[in-house]
């Protein structure tokens, strides 16, 4: 039976999750919320979660040992990261004072800033951003199949994440600046949004996502 493994540190909102992707699991597959190394390493699929802050997101996946796991995922199996599981993957974050990340892609997760103001209407925006937002398609991806571009995708965050490989960036979005929201590399395919809070268009995504072989040919 092939299976999809939902990474477990204790930081995302895995039941939203594992009732989004029941919704489009195809049959004959499998979800595996789970901490256990073996399993994730036997998984056809691996997601990545997460919400919070960067820093209790870092010492929970340290203190159940699950750094080595997300980097051998990371390295062999289609793998989707979510909202703090996109962060992560970077080298560092500004957030609480500063905080150290997997580091598997170089770049920053920096922070929005207070007091800033929409560039056309100058209507000031609210920190974090809270609601849905549009997503710019950058470039072509097996994960954008289906969904239109400049989709509508449901956001939670105060921090984005800003990657030294502009070549990495899948897609964007404006708020208070237009900053990367999608990050794509080879298996890898990482969100800022909640696609499991995204109606039609995160469904679509995570069926796209199950298909997906983890190349982009």
């Amino acid at each position: 039976m092939r299976t999809v493994a939902v990474i477990d540190y204790g930081m995302g909102n895995l039941h939203s999750m594992a009732k989004a992707l029941e919704h489009v699991c195809p049959d004959g597959m499998k979800i595996d919320i789970t901490t256990d190394r073996d399993t994730v390493m036997a998984a056809d699929h691996v997601v990545f979660p997460g919400q919070g802050a960067a820093r209790d997101c870092m010492k929970e996946i340290h203190a159940q040992g699950l750094e080595p796991v997300v980097q051998e995922a990371v390295r062999s199996k289609p793998f989707l990261g979510i909202c703090m599981g996109l962060q992560v993957l970077l080298e560092h974050s500004q957030e609480g004072g500063g905080t150290d990340c997997l580091g598997l892609y170089a770049g920053d997760v920096r922070f929005f800033g207070r007091g800033q103001r929409d560039a056309h209407s100058g209507e000031r925006l609210k920190i974090p951003q809270m609601g849905w937002n549009r997503v710019r398609q950058e470039r072509g991806h097996p994960l954008w199949e289906g969904i239109a571009d400049e989709s509508w995708f449901y956001f939670v965050h105060s921090y984005y994440i800003d990657p030294q490989d502009r070549k990495l960036v899948a897609g964007t979005t404006d708020y208070t600046r237009r900053y990367a929201s999608v990050l794509a590399a080879n298996n890898v395919f990482a969100v800022q949004f909640h696609p499991e809070k995204s109606q039609h268009a995160g469904l679509q995504l995570l069926t796209n996502f199950l298909r997906w072989d983890g190349t982009t040919s």
